[in-house]
């Protein structure tokens, strides 16, 4: 079997959009600007390589104790459904999320699902349960990893899921992130986080992508390819193919309607960024809310800033895949080039780049 790289909470080496002066949104993040800045929600990944052909994983969500006897709210929306995401239709129809949230490539998705089974049942309080619901996403590694070979197996998964911690957020190429790209560039996984205030009450809401998707990144507006940063190489997948796995935890008391309403502005997210929507994409958010009973229910029409943070913590959890991911070259011997701070910051403020309607400025550090 191959070696277990288990990430649990390691600060990634490389910039991420708010260290380059990025700044996307109005409202204050996180202490981590992470997912994991919701109280009781844990992050795991295992990272499965076998050079060169093998690039791939599996990235958990465990928000706190979470299960069949203690399900948290939840929604889910699909911007499109050209993908594999196991459990959506019972999470749809009750409202309910009854396990943790697993992320993996596609054709190890059912194999995932199936370990995430076994873990759940020899939880705590789980003794006599007889149903489940496991909630699994995926997105396509092929173009770098030999997807056929489904590398991740049940120890990846328990690994990940046993390993979940608080704290930073290990991004880019790490967990279910380590063979995607997304618009043109080597991506993987990010996050990032905001605290509205919602009728008087400050919450916090924080993302988790999976980012593998086809279209043209916009950074602050501004088109940016591999072509205008001057790099070299193969062409990117074409935009045709590709998707995008979204997790957003809250701990604002949300019922499941208003969940789904809240992963619906994650997807729309996807098209600040550039995301194509194209035919061959599965683009997907599950959100839930870890603290249902805590205060007073959020009336639909205090919701406007939250709908906002999360459009912006989607698209700033998006360029945070891309800026920790690195060059990868994978199965066939094709290549995804990462993108590069420094060219980046050089396209957004140099002479080139002059300010077209729809630019927003680049703060200054």
């Amino acid at each position: 079997m191959e070696p277990l790289a288990h990430t649990q909470s390691a600060p990634d080496i490389r910039r991420r959009a708010r260290d380059l002066g990025i700044i996307i949104g109005r409202a204050g993040t996180g202490p981590l600007n992470a997912i994991t800045d919701v109280p009781g929600v844990r992050v795991g990944h295992t990272t499965v390589r076998r050079h060169p052909d093998v690039h791939s994983g599996v990235t958990a969500v465990v928000p706190g104790a979470v299960g069949p006897r203690a399900p948290l709210p939840a929604g889910v929306f699909t911007g499109n459904g050209y993908g594999k995401l196991i459990g959506t239709t019972q999470l749809t129809e009750l409202g309910t999320l009854e396990t943790p949230v697993l992320l993996t490539s596609t054709l190890s998705a059912f194999r995932v699902a199936d370990a995430l089974v076994g873990w759940m049942l020899e939880r705590p309080g789980c003794e006599t349960v007889q149903s489940l619901n496991p909630v699994v996403g995926e997105c396509n590694d092929g173009l770098l990893s030999d997807i056929r070979s489904r590398p991740v197996n049940e120890e990846h998964v328990r690994a990940a899921l046993d390993g979940a911690s608080g704290g930073p957020v290990a991004e880019g190429c790490v967990g279910a992130g380590t063979g995607t790209g997304a618009l043109g560039f080597k991506a993987g996984i990010g996050t990032a986080s905001r605290t509205p205030d919602l009728g008087g009450q400050r919450f916090t809401a924080g993302v988790l992508v999976q980012a593998n998707f086809g279209g043209t990144l916009r950074v602050l507006g501004r088109a940016v390819t591999p072509q205008s940063l001057g790099l070299s190489g193969e062409p990117a997948p074409a935009q045709e193919t590709g998707s995008c796995m979204i997790v957003v935890a809250t701990d604002a008391p949300l019922d499941a309607r208003q969940l789904t309403r809240v992963a619906r502005r994650a997807v729309f997210a996807l098209g600040r960024t550039g995301a194509a929507y194209s035919h061959g994409s599965g683009d997907y958010a599950i959100a839930f809310a870890t603290g249902p009973g805590a205060g007073a229910p959020v009336a639909d029409a205090d919701l406007g800033p939250l709908f906002e943070a999360v459009l912006d913590a989607v698209e700033e959890a998006v360029l945070n895949s891309l800026l920790a991911a690195v060059t990868t070259t994978g199965f066939g011997g094709r290549t995804l080039t990462a993108l590069p701070a420094d060219r980046l910051i050089d396209a957004l403020t140099g002479p080139a780049a002059a300010p077209g309607p729809d630019d927003r400025p680049l703060p200054r550090h």
